[in-house]
């Protein structure tokens, strides 16, 4: 690869073009609208600012034509270069942006007995962002997406403690693998879209990962066969719809339903190194005759723990709706008149029929996390949630704090402690002596709640670490007149499984 990379990240660097400085520069009301995908507050606030930073936010995030003296003056000596390389393209007097350029910031702990995060400032090029200020949304089938919320919602999921080999399955523009070198010995980005694989590429250079990053061509798995990893992350392309010839790479699999997602559940462990993890980012199917937990249970192996969160559900026509604006086939987002218009309608019913021919009653999407077990015969942990719920993000650390607790043996001679963020609710008439319902509340992490009796209300409240389980569960039958063997039975279990969702600890 040539040296442009390097170039280009210098003069970045020397235009501060940060997100931070972004956002400074934008303001909260700009910088929100172009979330929108509205630029003209963005517009007027750039538009006597006249510095190297608001010109390279005009042209490559407002995407907006700039003069060619201003281009020169931010990217000095590249212009001409990053037109014959595709990033840009000149006219008379003026340079507009044919690839996005656009700063990313992601947070990681400060070195080992420093305090507080570090902030590194990163950059990708991807295609340009489509639909800015409503206009035609028409996307060719190697379309390469850049950063977007389901990329930053799987950066979130991603453990990052450190490891020795990683995998970005389906890499698209290379925002995991960005994440996963810095905390990787090694990454492999595979993807089948050649155009993604060169962005990739040339995203590595950028960032001066290209020692970490190696991008290979090939489908799913097919480029890594009889490899390990100690972490997998991907977003595969899991729109589920019917095979009608015309595919987008970045979303469409090509295979029916949501079997790209089952092959991946029953693939990656044969990819994994004992302990490792896969984070999936994935719709599946939810059927008129199978619940959906009933459904991905099926296709998880024995030899791999699971954490799936169902995160949200759409209907048919909502989940149809959403993913033709995607692709710029709603008249509100293509082509305008009535051929649009009927274009629009006939794929709609294509795929509400196909949809009710499948008996498919919602699509759900949401996580799933694999961990490969780290000894044969290990009994595997199972926890399928439907948590539609508001949580921490990043919600890596609650992902890695469950699969910890799992392996935890908890019995009468343990001694716990409450997690310190665990909240106490009591609920009933104003006045009453009790209270009807006890609510034991996460106030991080997963955020996750659950009814307690007076037993499990005061155990929590006596976990300090003193005592042992047994000694509590003892103390408490004797208090309420309770039989010592009964309360044993019927409250370890639920110790154990307070341990697993995290609201008590090992002292």
């Amino acid at each position: 690869m040539s040296d442009l990379p390097h170039l280009l990240r210098d003069a970045l660097v020397r235009a501060d073009f940060t997100y931070d400085a972004v956002a400074e520069l934008l303001g909260p009301r700009a910088h929100d609208a172009l979330a929108r995908n509205e630029t003209t507050p963005g517009l007027r606030r750039t538009a006597q600012a006249g510095s190297p930073l608001a010109t390279l936010v005009r042209l490559f995030l407002l995407q907006t034509p700039v003069d060619v003296a201003d281009a020169e003056a931010a990217l000095p000596d590249l212009v001409d270069r990053m037109c014959v390389e595709g990033l840009l393209e000149q006219s008379v007097g003026e340079v507009a942006a044919r690839l996005d350029v656009r700063p990313y910031a992601t947070e990681h702990a400060g070195p080992a007995g420093s305090a507080g995060v570090v902030t590194e400032h990163l950059w990708v090029v991807s295609d340009l962002t489509p639909g800015l200020d409503g206009a035609p949304q028409r996307l060719s089938a190697d379309h390469v997406l850049g950063i977007s919320p389901a990329s930053t919602s799987l950066a979130q999921l991603v453990r990052r403690e450190p490891v020795g080999r990683a995998l970005d399955l389906g890499t698209g523009c290379g925002v995991q693998a960005l994440h996963l070198a810095r905390h990787s010995g090694s990454v492999v980005a595979t993807d089948v879209n050649a155009r993604a694989l060169r962005l990739t590429r040339f995203n590595a250079a950028l960032n001066d990962l290209a020692d970490t990053v190696e991008v290979r061509d090939g489908s799913f798995f097919e480029p890594v066969a009889d490899e390990r990893f100690d972490l997998i992350a991907t977003n595969p392309p899991f729109v589920i719809s019917p095979a009608t010839g015309e595919r987008l790479v970045y979303r469409d699999s090509g295979l029916p339903g949501d079997r790209v997602v089952e092959d991946i559940v029953r693939t990656a462990p044969d990819h994994l190194a004992p302990g490792g993890w896969c984070h999936v980012l994935a719709n599946w199917v939810i059927t008129e005759d199978q619940p959906w937990d009933e459904r991905i249970g099926g296709w998880l192996r024995d030899d791999v723990d699971a954490l799936v969160v169902q995160r949200e559900t759409l209907d048919p026509a909502a989940y149809v709706e959403l993913w033709l604006k995607d692709s710029g086939h709603h008249p509100s987002t293509g082509t305008d008149g009535p051929a649009a218009a009927a274009d629009y309608r006939r794929r709609y019913d294509t795929w509400l029929s196909w949809m009710e021919d499948q008996r498919i009653q919602a699509v759900g999407f949401g996580w799933v996390n694999l961990r490969r077990h780290d000894e044969s015969g290990q009994t595997p942990a199972r926890e399928l949630l439907s948590w539609p719920y508001e949580v921490e993000q990043p919600i890596a650390p609650a992902v890695a704090a469950w699969g910890s607790a799992t392996r935890l043996a908890v019995g009468t001679a343990s001694r716990l402690v409450t997690r310190p963020d665990v909240r106490q609710e009591t609920l009933g008439a104003p006045g009453a002596e009790d209270p009807e319902t006890i609510v034991l509340r996460q106030q991080t992490g997963l955020r996750r709640a659950r009814t307690a009796d007076t037993v499990v209300a005061a155990l929590v409240g006596a976990c300090d670490g003193e005592l042992t389980v047994g000694q509590i569960l003892d103390a408490l039958a004797e208090l309420l007149d309770l039989d010592v063997a009964a309360v044993h039975e019927d409250y370890l279990p639920v110790v154990r499984e307070m341990v697993r969702e995290g609201y008590l600890t090992p002292a």
